[in-house]
């Protein structure tokens, strides 16, 4: 049986923006599936509590960089709700090292763990996702990029080659997989416990105060404000596909 509701994916939804953009998701009818690679525990309570009376969030362990995952994640939703309208892929890691500079920082297994979460995990969601998403009246995949893929910064300089690498494969998208429409959100600083730990806490709290001081909105952003950038994506814009947008209250405009 196929669902009235419209159906998403959203991986890496076990916190920050994947929790935020399946509650909002689902606050406006939408059943999705969220992903998580180990915390299990954790997402498995986001999908209770996103859950709404008029929708259903699933969550399931499935690590992106393994392809036989993907292709659980996408057959699990078409398993249990006969459609998919959008693939969110949000998943993510990173080594912080953030010196560009020290190139020993980073070794090739580095390399090679980041790329196949951010570049590769995409990918072959993308891949499971399509002949579902092209059933779709209105399909959409949006990858989670940031402006380090954009400004060549960020926490490694394998992170900002790996979401450059995942702008790029989102124009190639675009243009090969329409009515598919493929977009990428570039946020900046994000607020929350994944940058503070990664970052240390005198570290974060100083580059959010000097972001509010300095950036022409005054503020960061939160996974909440991305998940509304996200969602208006999905839902709303329908003419909009290869489209990098960035989303950092304008800090990118003073680098």
């Amino acid at each position: 049986m196929t669902s009235k509701n419209p159906v998403a994916i959203v991986t890496g939804g076990s916190r920050g923006i994947g929790a935020a953009t399946a509650k909002l998701l689902s606050s406006t009818g939408w059943n999705v599936i969220i992903t998580c690679s180990s915390s299990i525990e954790q997402a498995e309570d986001i999908a209770l509590k996103c859950s709404e009376q008029s929708s259903e969030v699933i969550a399931l362990k499935a690590d992106v960089a393994k392809d036989e995952d993907c292709l659980m994640a996408v057959n699990t939703a078409i398993e249990t709700w006969g459609r998919l309208d959008a693939l969110v892929n949000n998943a993510g890691t990173t080594k912080f090292a953030w010196d560009h500079g020290d190139l020993a920082a980073v070794s090739s297994e580095d390399f090679h763990e980041i790329y196949s979460v951010n570049v590769i995990g995409p990918f072959q969601m993308a891949r499971a996702a399509k002949e579902h998403l092209l059933k779709s009246q209105n399909p959409s995949i949006v990858n989670i990029s940031s402006i380090a893929g954009i400004k060549g910064i960020g926490s490694s300089i394998a992170y900002a080659s790996s979401k450059g690498a995942l702008n790029t494969m989102t124009l190639s998208m675009a243009r090969n997989l329409g009515p598919i429409r493929v977009n990428a959100v570039c946020p900046g600083f994000i607020e929350g416990d994944w940058l503070k730990n990664g970052m240390g806490e005198e570290r974060y709290e100083a580059t959010k105060t000097h972001i509010q001081n300095t950036a022409p909105l005054g503020k960061a952003c939160s996974p909440e404000s991305i998940a509304e950038v996200i969602v208006g994506l999905i839902e709303k814009s329908e003419l909009v596909t290869g489209q990098l947008i960035t989303v950092d209250g304008g800090v990118s405009l003073n680098l």
